[in-house]
């Protein structure tokens, strides 16, 4: 990780993907996923960097913890209903986690959204195992807020792309 001070809330939020299953790697190995195609020579320090980048926002912090929070109050059935059905189940017409996931692709503009949608749909590597439902966890928000961070750190690195070349 680049040297640079992680303030209190960013710790917490790295601590509570950590908690839940889901290390820096996995999600960079998300962006790598979406990127490698359109940059050939690219490496996972850059993939790493860029989803540091994108974890060190407040307004990412923010969704990473309502989301979890939600999924863990799921967990122990302390939701009133109907939305402890909704989010237990992971209701697909339910769509809030995609909404908040959204204000985290939001942050690095509109090629972010596409990355969400196919990355959304395809669940490759960490996403499939969040989306696992005989794990006994609910992941309702975390699948799409992983999924979220890595298009908005892939967006990140399309944008400083292509500016360089």
């Amino acid at each position: 990780m680049e040297e640079k001070k992680i303030g209190k809330m960013e710790k917490i939020a790295r601590q509570w993907l950590a908690d839940r299953g889901v290390t820096i790697e996995h999600i960079a190995e998300l962006v790598y996923y979406l990127q490698s195609k359109y940059h050939p020579n690219l490496q996972m320090d850059e993939c790493i960097y860029n989803v540091n980048r994108v974890i060190a926002k407040r307004e990412v912090q923010n969704a990473l913890f309502t989301g979890i929070q939600l999924d863990m109050l799921a967990e122990k059935g302390l939701l009133q209903e109907p939305l402890q059905s909704f989010i237990a189940k992971d209701e697909g017409l339910y769509g809030v986690d995609e909404i908040l996931a959204l204000s985290i692709v939001n942050v690095y503009g509109s090629i972010g959204f596409t990355n969400y949608g196919y990355i959304d749909k395809q669940k490759p590597g960490i996403l499939k195992q969040l989306n696992d439902k005989s794990s006994g966890y609910c992941h309702t928000f975390l699948d799409d807020i992983v999924g979220a961070i890595a298009a908005a750190a892939s967006s990140r690195l399309a944008h400083r792309a292509a500016h360089v070349e």
